[in-house]
């Protein structure tokens, strides 16, 4: 019998075919510690922009979560979006699952392309990564901007009832979502205003081309944020960082932005997006683009070609 069309599968065809079409080719990269990371890379590294480095959150691979925004960040900078560990072509055999682990192999797949300053976005998971990288490679990350990204979170905070899920086990069911039912819950704490009506046979198919595999190596990443988490065991970062955040975030509520903010005191800016839930990528993608811009883009100087290497290695 013939197989069923995978509106899912199509749909990641058709952002393969964006990303290409924006400049930019699949790479990847065997790290040689049984560690194999791919990224979408440029085509062609122009030694007179500087870096870009997305990196996504839990759910979909890179491309589905950055998408409208690999065109007009393409025109100021090399931009480089990588597969985290346990997705899309990213995994490892070692047992690691911390977000300094995965901070480290980023940071060496840049290395393989010969990049070793950059600018980091990070949305929700991938901004715990941004700040990993950040502090450990200070000299090697410019400037950060954090997502959604809930990283002065406490183990004490989810006892306390902070978040809509009582336990990380819950956590693990809504977020890792293996029936419609589920992904259903997700979706409503995910957006501020959810689709509604979808239906069972567009979850499922969802579900099966985007969140079957490694399922329990994802279940080990989300343990591995919360458990043992002190806000006074973050460091200190000191790279120029603008939070964005959601106004109506369920997954990571508002308050762990003015705590972060708090925690990073000058170095920090924040932005408060409007009527917008966690998925601000998705819901208010032109607001979050406008901070990126102000933040990231308007305060470069104009390019001067041939004389900014980017920290990329040359001869």
């Amino acid at each position: 019998m013939a197989k069923c069309f995978s509106f899912t599968a199509a749909r990641d065809w058709c952002y393969r075919y964006s990303f290409s079409n924006a400049g930019l080719r699949s790479s990847t990269t065997d790290l040689g510690d049984g560690t194999v990371m791919h990224v979408w890379a440029p085509k062609a590294h122009i030694q007179s922009k500087p870096t870009l480095v997305l990196i996504h959150g839990l759910g979909a691979n890179a491309m589905w979560q950055w998408n409208d925004f690999i065109s007009p960040l393409m025109s100021r900078f090399n931009v480089y979006v990588p597969d985290l560990l346990f997705f899309g072509d990213s995994y490892t055999t070692r047992p690691e699952r911390s977000e300094q682990f995965q901070a480290q192999c980023v940071m060496r797949v840049m290395e393989s392309h010969g990049v070793t300053v950059m600018n980091v976005v990070g949305i929700s998971y991938g901004g715990f990564v941004g700040y990993g990288m950040a502090a450990q490679f200070k000299e090697r990350v410019e400037k950060l901007v954090l997502c959604c990204a809930g990283v002065a979170l406490e183990e004490k905070d989810m006892d306390e009832g902070m978040f809509k899920m009582k336990s990380v086990e819950e956590a693990v069911t809504v977020l890792l979502p293996q029936t419609p039912e589920k992904m259903r819950d997700l979706l409503k704490i995910t957006f501020h205003k959810p689709v509604k009506s979808v239906p069972s046979c567009f979850l499922n198919d969802f579900i099966h081309v985007m969140c079957t595999e490694y399922l329990q190596e994802r279940k080990e990443l989300i343990q591995a944020l919360h458990k043992d988490r002190k806000l006074s065991d973050l460091p200190k970062i000191t790279q120029p960082t603008l939070i964005i955040w959601g106004e109506y975030d369920q997954i990571f509520p508002l308050e762990l932005a003015h705590r972060l903010k708090r925690h990073l005191g000058d170095n920090a800016e924040l932005a408060i997006i409007k009527n917008a839930g966690h998925a601000i990528n998705v819901e208010k993608p032109k607001e979050l683009y406008k901070h990126l811009k102000s933040f990231l883009i308007d305060q470069l100087p104009p390019a001067k070609p041939g004389n900014y290497s980017n920290g990329r290695k040359t001869d």
